[in-house]
């Protein structure tokens, strides 16, 4: 599975080839911080859409830009680990930006998948995948999951609720 974590050079390249060889090449972004059902769900139906699928993870540094100084509770490269070792996922680079953009820029995918809450909302995926041809894409989210509840859920266990 560390074969399918690749620096943005190396994902260049190889996705650069299967473009070649006609595939079809989809990408998403996200923490991916305590996996749980609702992600796994997201990721096999993001990665349906296309032929190869890209995962962008967010960095350590990054997943602190977004969600507070006290997240991720898993280091990236263990993140890294968890999503390569998924069936649907080909490909994993880890990124430092607030959003994709710049990975979008890097490889330039078919399509960029997104979850149904962002359905409707303007998001600057769909800017930087729009500039080579590309379209953002929507895939369902799984009810009720989220790593914040699961976090929730362990401090009531731990304080004994």
């Amino acid at each position: 599975m560390k074969n399918k974590i690749l620096g943005t050079d190396e994902l260049r390249q190889v996705v650069s080839r299967l473009k070649k060889e006609g595939k079809k090449v989809v990408a998403t972004s996200g923490c991916f911080d305590i996996i749980h059902a609702g992600h796994v769900t997201y990721l096999e139906e993001a990665a349906a859409k296309g032929d190869v699928f890209v995962l962008f993870l967010n960095s350590d540094s990054s997943v602190r830009g977004l969600k507070g100084n006290l997240r991720p509770i898993v280091p990236q490269q263990e993140r890294a680990i968890v999503v390569a070792g998924l069936g649907c996922v080909d490909y994993v680079c880890i990124f430092d930006e607030a959003t994709p953009c710049q990975m979008i820029d890097i490889i330039q995918p078919d399509s960029f998948i997104k979850g149904g809450d962002y359905e409707g909302k303007w998001i600057p995926e769909m800017d930087a995948t729009a500039k080579y041809g590309g379209n953002v894409e929507y895939v369902s989210m799984v009810d009720g999951c989220s790593t914040t509840n699961i976090i929730e859920k362990i401090m009531r266990v731990m304080k004994g609720e």
